[in-house]
C-alpha cells in the first residue's frame, strides 16, 4: 500500500488492499471446526507470500494478541498491522509493490505482553547480513541474477590473506586478496579495493560474482584487497586515518606484493553504506590515485541550513559533504552510484550526482526497488564493475 500520512487527516479509509485469494477463503469459511479444515486446505494450496500481482499477501497462523508486518521501507508505515480472519488463528496483510520490488522483512507476533519479531514460517526465502536473517518478498520481474550464484564452469580464483602494519591506524590489519583464476605474475592487473570485504564475501556473494565476471569476459582479470575494520563507525566516517592507511601503506603493499598496473584508471575504491563514505572520502583525500569508484548506498549526510542532528559519529561526514557539494572536485574519472528506493539514503545519493558531475567525473546512477542491504548491492555489481572495469565482451561489442 502506497502510505500518505495526509489520508489520515483527510479522511480517507486506509484499510488494506483486498486479495482475492483472502477474499474467496473467507467466503468458504463457516463457524465451526470446517473453519481450521479449510485454513489446513488455503495453506496447503498456496505459496506465501501469496502473490497476486500488484498485491502481495503475508499470511501468519497461529494464536496471538495481534500480528504486524516490520519492513524497512521508506514512506510506508515501518509497523503494518495483519488482520485476522474471523472464526480463525489465520493473520494476514496485504502490500501493493510494484514489479521488480524485493522487500526484507519481519513478523512482529503479540502475545500475553510480549513481542517477538520472527522470519515467516511460511516464506523458504531468506536474506542475511551481519545481524542475523529477514525474510524476502520477491515482486513480480525480480529473479536472483545467474551471475551471482556460485558456479562449477567459472575458473575460481585464489584467496590470499595478508596483514599489513599500520601506524596511521596504529595496529596491524587483516587483509583478504582475491587473485583471479589464470593468475600469472609476470602480468600486470587492474586492482580494487573493497571496504567491508568480509561483509561482501559472506553476503554479497562477491568471490562468486568475480569468478562469473571475469569467466564470461564483462571484466578482467584484477586483484581485489577486500579490507576488514577496526572500529567501523570511527575509520569509514571520513578518518584521515583510514584514508592515508589505504594510500600510504596499503597501496604500497600491494604494489611491492602484486602485479599492478599503475593508472589510476585500473585502481578502483569501492564501499556500501559507510564502506562507500571511506571509498569517496580517500579518493578525495589523495587526489590522482584512484580512478574509479563504485559507491553503494552511501551515507552521503549534508545540511543546507543549520547545524547538523546526525549526531558525533557524523559529524566528519556532514562536514565533508558540505564542503564537497559547495567546491566539488574530480574525485574520480568514473563513479558508479546505485541506492535502493526504498531506503532513508535515496535522496542524499540523489543529491550527490550532481556534485560529482560538477566536479567533472563521469557518472552513472542506478536505482532500485530495493531497501538498504548486501543482497541489492549484490545484485548492482554487474552493471558497476562491467561500467567501471570493462572487461574483452564489451570492449568488443560496445
Amino acid at each position: 500500500m502506497r502510505f500518505d500520512p495526509n489520508l489520515r487527516e483527510q479522511g480517507h479509509d486506509l484499510s488494506m488492499p483486498r486479495s482475492p485469494a483472502i477474499a474467496a477463503l473467507e467466503r468458504q469459511l463457516v463457524p465451526g471446526p470446517g473453519a481450521a479444515a479449510a485454513v489446513d486446505a488455503f495453506l496447503e494450496a498456496n505459496e506465501f507470500p501469496l502473490s497476486e500481482p500488484p498485491l502481495y499477501t503475508f499470511v501468519y497462523r497461529g494464536p496471538a494478541d495481534a500480528v504486524r508486518l516490520r519492513h524497512w521501507v521508506r514512506g510506508l508505515q515501518t509497523s503494518a498491522p495483519f488482520r485476522r480472519l474471523d472464526g480463525t488463528d489465520l493473520w494476514c496483510y496485504t502490500l501493493e509493490l510494484p514489479d521488480e520490488s524485493r522487500v526484507e522483512y519481519k513478523i512482529e507476533v503479540l502475545a500475553h505482553g510480549r513481542a517477538e519479531w520472527i522470519e515467516d514460517p511460511l516464506n523458504p526465502h531468506r536474506a542475511r547480513d551481519p545481524f542475523g536473517a529477514n525474510s524476502v518478498v520477491q515482486a513480480r520481474g525480480y529473479e536472483i541474477p545467474g551471475w551471482a550464484r556460485e558456479s562449477e564452469e567459472a575458473p575460481r580464483g585464489a584467496i590470499d590473506e595478508l596483514v599489513v602494519e599500520s601506524e596511521a591506524l596504529d595496529s596491524a590489519r587483516h587483509v583478504t586478496v582475491y587473485r583471479p583464476a589464470a593468475f600469472r605474475a609476470n602480468r600486470s592487473y587492474p586492482l580494487l579495493v573493497v571496504h567491508d570485504g568480509a561483509d561482501y564475501l559472506e553476503y554479497a556473494s562477491l568471490r562468486a560474482v568475480f569468478d562469473q565476471l571475469i569467466g564470461r569476459f564483462e571484466i578482467p582479470r584484477m586483484i581485489v584487497a577486500l579490507l576488514h575494520p577496526g572500529d567501523r563507525m570511527s575509520e569509514y566516517s571520513a578518518d584521515p586515518a583510514h584514508a592515508r592507511f589505504v594510500v600510504k601503506e596499503l597501496l604500497p603493499r600491494l604494489e611491492r606484493d602484486y602485479p599492478l598496473l599503475p593508472e589510476p584508471e585500473s585502481r578502483g575504491l569501492m564501499g556500501a553504506s559507510l564502506g562507500a563514505v571511506a571509498s569517496f572520502h580517500a579518493a578525495l583525500e589523495h587526489p590522482g590515485r584512484f580512478g574509479r569508484l563504485l559507491l553503494q548506498s552511501g551515507s552521503f549526510l549534508f545540511t543546507d541550513i543549520g547545524a547538523s542532528e546526525s549526531g558525533p559519529v557524523f559529524d566528519r561526514i556532514v562536514e565533508m559533504m558540505n564542503a564537497y557539494r559547495d567546491a566539488p572536485t574530480a574525485v574520480a574519472q568514473k563513479v558508479f552510484v546505485s541506492v535502493g528506493v526504498y531506503e532513508p539514503l535515496v535522496s542524499e545519493n540523489r543529491a550527490l550526482i550532481p556534485a560529482l558531475r560538477r566536479g567533472g567525473a563521469d557518472v552513472r546512477f542506478v536505482e532500485s526497488r530495493d531497501g538498504h542491504n548486501w543482497e541489492n548491492w549484490r545484485d548492482r555489481l554487474r552493471e558497476g564493475l562491467s561500467w567501471l572495469f570493462p572487461g574483452p565482451l564489451w570492449m568488443v561489442y560496445e
